[in-house]
C-alpha cells in the first residue's frame, strides 16, 4: 500500500467543503500526511487533528497557528473563502451587535470567545487583524499558549486581563499591549466582564 493510501485511509469523516477542517485534510493529503504526521510536526495531540478535521472540535487560534506553520501555509489559507487583491474594507455593521461572529469560534478555560476576521480575502496578508469578543469563564484554571509571531491588542469595551509568562496586565478600553507571542500567555476577561477588542496577529511562515 502506498504512502497515499494510507493517509487516505486514515482521513476522518469529511467536513463541509470550504470549512477550516476541510481545509486541514486537503492541505495535510496534499502533503502525503497522516493525521498522526501532522500531529507531531505541529507538537498537537492526534485527537486534536482529528477532531478538527471532522468538525467536532471549534477551532481555535493557538493549535491553527501551530497546524499552519507545520502545513507551510498562512493562517488566512483557512480562514478565507477567496483572495483580493486590492484592499479589503470592513464595514462596522458586519460584525457589531452580532453575538455569534464570523470565523472562529472557541470556548476554554480564558472564556468564550468569538473572532471575526477583518482581513478576510485579502491575498498574500502577513498580518492577520481580528475583532474579538470575550465572555467571562468560571473555570478558576488558566493555561497558558505560545506560538512564534507576534501579537497587538486594542481594547474597546470591558476590561481584559494579559497573562504573559509571569507578569499579569489589566487593559482598559483604550489601551493597548504588543508582545512576542513565543512567550507562554493567555488572553482572558477581568473581574467577570465581557469584553471586545481588536488584535492583530502576525505569524512568520
Amino acid at each position: 500500500m502506498s504512502k497515499a493510501d494510507d493517509v487516505k485511509n486514515a482521513t476522518p469523516d469529511r467536513t463541509p467543503p470550504g470549512s477550516i477542517g476541510a481545509k486541514i485534510t486537503e492541505l495535510r493529503e496534499a502533503l502525503l500526511l497522516s493525521p498522526e504526521d501532522l500531529a507531531e510536526r505541529c507538537g498537537c495531540a492526534v485527537q486534536v487533528i482529528t477532531d478538527l478535521e471532522g468538525g467536532q472540535l471549534a477551532p481555535s487560534l493557538a493549535p491553527l497557528i501551530k497546524i499552519t506553520r507545520a502545513l507551510g501555509v498562512r493562517l488566512g489559507t483557512l480562514l478565507d473563502d477567496d483572495e483580493n487583491l486590492g484592499p479589503v474594507l470592513t464595514r462596522a455593521n458586519a460584525y457589531k451587535g452580532s453575538t455569534r461572529l464570523k470565523g472562529l469560534e472557541t470556548h476554554s478555560d480564558a472564556g468564550e470567545l468569538s473572532f471575526f476576521s477583518l482581513a478576510e480575502g485579502k491575498a498574500a496578508r502577513h498580518m492577520e487583524p481580528f475583532f474579538i469578543s470575550l465572555e467571562p469563564s468560571q473555570d478558576l484554571e488558566h493555561s497558558l499558549s505560545a506560538h512564534e509571531g507576534e501579537e497587538w491588542l486594542f481594547a474597546l469595551e470591558g476590561s481584559l486581563e494579559i497573562e504573559y509568562g509571569k507578569q499579569l496586565f489589566i487593559l482598559e478600553p483604550g489601551d493597548s499591549i504588543y508582545y512576542d507571542s513565543i512567550v507562554p500567555h493567555q488572553v482572558r476577561s477581568h473581574n467577570g466582564q465581557s469584553a471586545r477588542f481588536v488584535a492583530c496577529v502576525y505569524t512568520p511562515v
